[in-house]
């Protein structure tokens, strides 16, 4: 036979895979193949998934390739089964990546420098910024076959974003879910803002950090027993002891009082032999419970706050253990949550001579300039000639570092606004049951846990590129009065003008008489701040539509979501943002199912990051293996399950070995030896063809059943075990029947890989649609076919377990 005359087309022996994909790429393109898919489902129920933006500054790496692969497959699988989908894209244009990377390209540093610069050059400057990669992007998506709808995009830095932004945050304050307060927070002193507590525990934030840690002498203005009394206290901060306003002890500890050349010194019983060295001789003169030392009262180490009322004696903190140091912790109530607990339970007020940038003011005059860190030594050597230092170590310890940009953090007091997160903790935990979590042990773990600890969360940020806070206050205390808008009709009314920019400087022009001033001599301003970014993600299910603004109807139909997906670190970030004010605005959990997948590695053993570039262009892997491959490597790892996975070309060509070539070899196999067009069969009389289309039945089955809740490597597995059945146990065994044309041979195995293509068309796209249209010429795509039905074809259960037996002694030699 001519091969003119064959009911195929040639398939090649050794594909070039990556040009093929481009072709696919290039056709769906010019037939709009995705708009199709969309279209032919007008009407159908909606599939809604969150697609969860990247930030619009920087390139994607094999993390965000994974989760794109998954935010493709999902919907391409519901899709086939007759759920419309749409797929927006989004970008998350504001908060600290952006505004770092202006000021790298600007040549600012600090809060100062942007001002004398002028914020609406420095924002213009961001906003032109996070525009930069969109077409990179694009064309990287494009490439790994996800399907999404950039021309209908959504971005935080839109008007019409913003403004449901804004309606979020006045719903919160009139369901009484907001507070402005003054509390000790994680702050970061190179982007001079305060973070939210969960941000110090994304990823690595904490990492092990080197200090110094002193023990000093604290002198009692009475002394005990008619001696001079130094009460010991150890500190791994010794920057903040300029600060301290008290000690603490714990009530129910046990403290030894002990004499020791002519004084008396003062520290927890259970830790006096870790001090031999320093008081040798020592002898115990009585043990005294913590609560007989609340109330003596000490000197000051510096005289910076010596006249602060109430400050300079001992209290009680139930916080204070004996397992290290001294039993005694110094107070500073500016810089530590607990401090500042115990320091307002006793009416002490709180000091915080510390600027944005982290140096110390000319409060204290001697280290005025000095960053905190940086003062560590002089305050040591100034302490330690007043022999006021009784021992130093060097001390390391898991530290809290800015996640962004690797700076150790400071803990210290500062005025922000807080969604009160503990007063609905029981909704959040109640409707966390209500969602479908892969793997499942992210419920109850690591989201779980995270709940039930949850904090008030930090929703200011002093900052200039973000969402305004919408709170105007009086300038003049003695008309006190505070205003929060939810929109721009709300804005329009009170000052005459409807803002076209919700951005810095434009909205901070926005002010007007205060209405409860009949003087009319103070003015309505709004407060400086913007809001986290987190809490713009956050807001991403209805601010994307523009809720309540518009499409009311359909958000509140198709809310909460389907399906999201993002890896485990957004079980303290998007996935909690997501659930905080979901919960808070509309008491239902976001989504339904959540895939909470591992992380992608580096090469170098650490998360793979825009920032840090410890990975190959994905670009280049493309052309090297093709995008299935890839696709195919990461959706069938473990890191779907929860586990890490190190990105490597070695687990790319695997997945070729494992699935693409042989689906690919297989259906050359057809092409050769069919020599008629083939028919779909729905029966059969030969007991392999019979076997061949049972198990293709079994795969439709077990495949759906991983689909269906989002098991992705599970549905990977069933196409790798049907794979082998077909190649190593029906095809080798029928080689003779093919060979020689037999027509049931050649119907079995054709309807065997039309039902195999379309159940893998979620997870090799590309490669599937090329086979698709070598083996169905002329019909519509493969992602235009709906999902198959186990019950197409006949499910033979006794003969399929029989033949897997035979194939397991067989292989078992």
């Amino acid at each position: 036979m001519a091969q003119d005359d064959l009911p195929f087309p040639d398939l090649d022996p050794s594909p070039d895979l990556p040009a093929l994909e481009r072709a696919v790429l290039g056709r769906w393109a010019r037939e709009q193949t995705f708009a199709a898919a969309i279209a032919q489902r007008e009407g159908a129920a909606e599939y809604v998934f969150y697609d969860g933006p990247p930030f619009a500054n920087g390139l994607p790496h094999y993390g965000h390739l994974l989760t794109g692969f998954v935010k493709d497959a999902v919907p391409r699988y519901q899709t086939m089964r007759g759920r419309r989908v749409a797929r927006r894209f989004g970008w998350d244009c504001h908060g600290l990546p952006p505004e770092m990377e202006a000021e790298r390209e600007l040549q600012l540093t600090g809060r100062a420098a942007i001002q004398a610069f002028g914020v609406d050059r420095f924002n213009d400057h961001c906003r032109t910024s996070v525009q930069r990669y969109t077409e990179e992007w694009e064309r990287y998506v494009t490439r790994q076959a996800r399907w999404v709808d950039f021309d209908d995009d959504y971005r935080t830095m839109d008007l019409p974003y913003m403004e449901s932004v804004l309606w979020a945050f006045k719903s919160l304050h009139d369901k009484g879910l907001l507070y402005e307060g003054y509390r000790v927070l994680p702050y970061c002193w190179e982007c001079e803002t305060p973070l939210s507590n969960f941000e110090t525990k994304m990823d690595d934030a904490y990492r092990d950090r080197q200090d110094p840690a002193i023990t000093v002498r604290f002198r009692l203005r009475d002394g005990l027993n008619g001696l001079p009394t130094d009460v010991l206290a150890w500190t791994t901060t010794p920057w903040t002891l300029p600060s301290n306003l008290a000690l603490a002890v714990g009530p129910g500890l046990d403290y030894a009082v002990v004499a020791h050349e002519g004084t008396h010194v003062v520290l927890s019983a259970a830790r006096l032999a870790a001090y031999e060295r320093e008081l040798p001789g020592a002898e115990v003169v009585r043990t005294v419970p913590g609560r007989d030392l609340v109330g003596l009262a000490y000197e000051p180490l510096f005289d910076y706050f010596a006249a602060t009322p109430g400050a300079f004696r001992v209290v009680a903190g139930d916080f204070v253990t004996d397992a290290d140091g001294t039993g005694v912790v110094h107070v500073a109530p500016g810089f530590g949550e607990d401090d500042k607990a115990v320091g307002d339970a006793n009416g002490i007020p709180v000091v915080v001579p510390v600027d944005d940038t982290g140096c110390f003011t000319s409060e204290v005059a001697d280290f005025a300039g000095l960053q905190v860190f940086e003062a560590n030594r002089p305050i040591i050597r100034a302490l330690a000639e007043r022999g006021k230092v009784v021992r130093e170590d060097s001390y390391v310890h898991s530290y809290p570092h800015c996640w962004r940009t690797d700076t150790p953090l400071i803990y210290r007091a500062v005025s922000s606004w807080f969604v009160a997160v503990t007063a609905i903790k029981d909704r959040l935990l109640a409707h966390n049951q209500d969602i479908t979590w892969v793997p499942e042990n992210v419920r109850d773990g690591a989201f779980g846990s995270w709940l039930e600890g949850a904090r008030d969360w930090s929703i200011s940020r002093n900052r200039f590129w973000g969402a305004p806070i919408p709170v105007w206050k009086s300038d003049d205390p003695a008309f006190p009065r505070v205003d929060v808008y939810g929109g721009l009709d709300e804005l329009e009314r009170d000052f005459g003008v409807r803002p076209t920019d919700l951005h810095r400087p434009a909205i901070d022009q926005l002010t007007r008489p205060n209405p409860d001033d009949p003087s009319g001599r103070s003015t309505m301003r709004r407060v400086g701040d913007v809001l986290d970014c987190w809490f713009e993600s956050g807001s991403m299910p209805y601010a994307q539509v523009h809720y309540p603004f518009e499409n009311k109807g359909w958000f509140e139909e198709n809310f909460p979501a389907d399906f999201i997906v993002e890896y485990i670190g957004q079980t303290r970030g998007w996935f909690y943002t997501l659930h905080v004010l979901s919960v808070a605005l509309f008491d239902k959990p976001p989504f339904r199912t959540c895939v909470a997948h591992g992380i992608v590695l580096g090469s170098d053993g650490r998360k793979l990051s825009k920032r840090l570039r410890n990975y190959p262009d994905p670009l280049e892997a493309f052309e090297r293996v093709g995008s299935d491959a890839i696709r195919w490597s990461l959706l069938s790892s473990p890191v779907l399950r929860g586990g890490n996975l190190v990105a490597s070309e070695a687990t790319m060509e695997a997945a070729l070995r494992e699935a693409v070539l042989p689906l690919w070899h297989t259906c050359r196999t057809l092409t050769l030896y069919a020599e008629h067009r083939p028919q779909l069969v729905g029966e059969a009389t030969d007991v392999l063809d019979r076997y061949a289309l049972a198990k293709a039945a079994e795969l439709v089955e077990r495949a759906t059943a991983a689909f269906d809740p989002a098991d992705l490597p599970g549905a990977c597995w069933a196409v790798s075990r049907f794979l082998d059945a077909l190649n190593n146990w029906y095809v080798r065994r029928s080689r003779d029947r093919l060979w020689a044309g037999e027509p049931a041979a050649v119907d079995t195995l054709y309807t065997v890989l039309c039902t195999l293509l379309r159940v893998t068309a979620p997870l090799l796209p590309l490669t599937g649609e090329h086979l698709w249209g070598a083996l169905v010429p002329g019909a519509p795509s493969l992602h235009l076919q709906d999902w198959p039905r186990a019950g197409e074809l006949p499910i033979d259960a006794p003969l399929v377990a029989a033949m897997d037996r035979a194939r397991e002694v067989c292989s078992a030699g």
